[in-house]
């Protein structure tokens, strides 16, 4: 069935509950059983196990429902479940109520991405030179670091080395040995708004709402490394650059110990002070950079001169000329493999690189906007859902004004498991009770190794959307989110909701243990 078939059942054939609390009454009629009794020891069972075993459709979306009803205080939900073996809805309430996603968002990031490049896509970043480049090695113009949205450029897929390094060796290896004109980095690849619409101000100095940027570097994020170094004390910035000031008056003390206070200025300047004990370990900072394409230049720089390259003029950002020379390049891992990380850790800046490289082309910058456009086509066009279930301001579902629907979300995961590029996708989930953000839930259900899903998470949002196998192999595919303050709890429902579809069957069979 494909994904309009698909669309057309789930609107036609829903089962539309009404979540309410249904508890025994207690009144004439109601008989207590015997501690021994039968009932009594299915009750204390099903204590130890608070899933359910469905045994029908009908069963099954009723204890859904309960799950539901019985755990949040407040707030709202918008879910549904549909088999993608048999192509009917299983369970829906408010599945058309425009809700907030949080991290969940990455599903449909993944998506346009994957459809775009394909998992084997790899980002190549390139060096480029103006003008003639002597027998000595002295370069006549400038040198370009053109960024491409390339979202891996940090240690996290480096590890121990450096991107700017490995270029600078590069352009050292071409001949390159002093370039007159200026080291220049160009961003036009976005557009220039580095702080998407939603995002709370309250979240801008966390590593997880770093600025975005066609041209960005260890994930935005530059560390102030204070050590003792002999009779002083050193700052340094890892990875160096050229293009953060930093100002210091640490000072060297005796002992192990250090207090250090860094702090960042409205110019983009750091401060550090404190002091740092004569044999105390290096202490490290995390700052979120403020200019992203400026730092990346400026660690090129620095590494350039790690190189021996030396530069005569300014850093500064612009425009790579038609007629520049690529004289350098380094290559992403294979985008199946960045997915993977950013699905499975949850990582913003991954989405938001990703969600506008999908929309980029050589007449169109990447942006939010026109992120948001390239999605609600891919949506109709190729999925075969109306545009209107989504209407986001990110890629990584941090922004307030996000909102998707749970029936949009399932109509993305269907096609992401009939697309060529289906098990990259699949595999790049976390996995309940092992990977990723659902390694330390659900542990002893049978959803453990089994329900795989993207997860989201902020202050007033709990999110679940993916896939699980039901008892009998029935594969469903379903999307919960609860928007209000009752997070706690509302991943507790998901959960449960999550070992009952695990143990579902539609024909009744002997329930089967964990």
């Amino acid at each position: 069935m494909n994904a309009s078939c698909l669309r057309r059942v789930v609107a036609a054939g829903a089962i539309a509950v009404s979540v309410m609390v249904v508890r025994p009454a207690t009144g004439a009629g109601f008989q207590a059983q015997a501690p021994g009794s039968a009932s009594s020891t299915a009750k204390t069972a099903q204590r130890a196990r608070p899933w359910g075993s469905p045994g029908s459709s009908e069963q099954l979306a009723t204890e859904l429902g309960d799950a539901l009803a019985n755990h949040t205080k407040s707030g709202q939900w918008g879910a549904i479940v549909v088999s993608l073996t048999h192509g009917d809805t299983l369970f829906a309430a408010n599945a058309d109520a425009p809700m907030a996603p949080a991290s969940t968002m990455k599903v449909f990031t993944s998506c346009i991405a994957l459809d775009r490049f394909g998992p084997n896509y790899v980002f190549r970043t390139p060096v480029l030179r103006e003008g003639a480049l002597g027998s000595d090695g002295v370069l006549h113009g400038n040198l370009y670091l053109r960024g491409v949205g390339d979202p891996s450029l940090s240690p996290r897929f480096w590890k121990t080395e450096s991107p700017m390094d490995a270029l600078a060796e590069q352009v050292a290896a071409a001949g390159v040995r002093h370039v007159r004109g200026d080291l220049v980095g160009d961003a036009s690849a976005f557009d220039g708004q580095l702080i998407p619409d939603g995002w709370k101000k309250s979240y801008l100095s966390e590593a997880y709402a770093a600025p975005v940027s066609a041209l960005s570097l260890d994930e935005n994020v530059v560390t102030v490394v204070v050590a003792p170094d002999g009779a002083t004390a050193a700052v340094s910035l890892d990875p160096p650059t050229t293009t953060i000031p930093v100002h210091t008056t640490v000072k060297l003390v005796a002992g192990t110990r250090g207090a250090i206070v860094v702090a960042k200025q409205a110019e983009g300047a750091i401060v550090v002070r404190g002091t740092i004990g004569a044999h105390a370990s290096p202490r490290r900072y995390s700052v979120v950079v403020d200019d992203p394409p400026l730092f990346t230049i400026g660690a090129l720089r620095a590494a350039l001169q790690r190189a021996g390259v030396t530069v005569d003029g300014t850093t500064r950002l612009g425009s790579v000329p038609s007629d520049a020379v690529s004289i350098a390049a380094i290559a992403s891992p294979p985008l199946g493999d960045i997915i993977g990380e950013m699905n499975r850790e949850s990582i913003n800046l991954l989405a938001e690189m990703l969600f506008r490289d999908a929309a980029m082309s050589p007449l169109q910058q990447g942006s939010a906007s026109t992120a948001l456009a390239t999605l609600r086509q891919f949506m109709t066009q190729k999925v075969g859902a109306p545009a209107d279930g989504i209407d986001v301001s990110d890629g990584s579902g941090l922004s307030e004004l996000d909102r998707v629907t749970a029936r949009t979300m399932v109509e993305a995961l269907h096609y992401a498991h009939e697309s060529p590029w289906s098990a990259t996708f699949q595999a790049s989930l976390p996995v309940e009770g092992e990977s990723g953000t659902l390694k330390n839930r659900a542990k002893g259900t049978p959803a453990r190794g089994n329900l795989q899903a993207k997860t989201g998470t902020t202050n007033t949002v709990a999110a679940l959307g993916g896939f699980v196998t039901a008892r009998d192999g029935e594969l469903l595919a379903f999307s919960f989110m609860y928007n209000g303050t009752d997070r706690w709890n509302a991943k507790v429902a998901m959960d449960q909701m999550g070992a009952t579809m695990a143990d579902f069957t539609r024909a009744a069979t002997p329930h089967r243990s964990p």
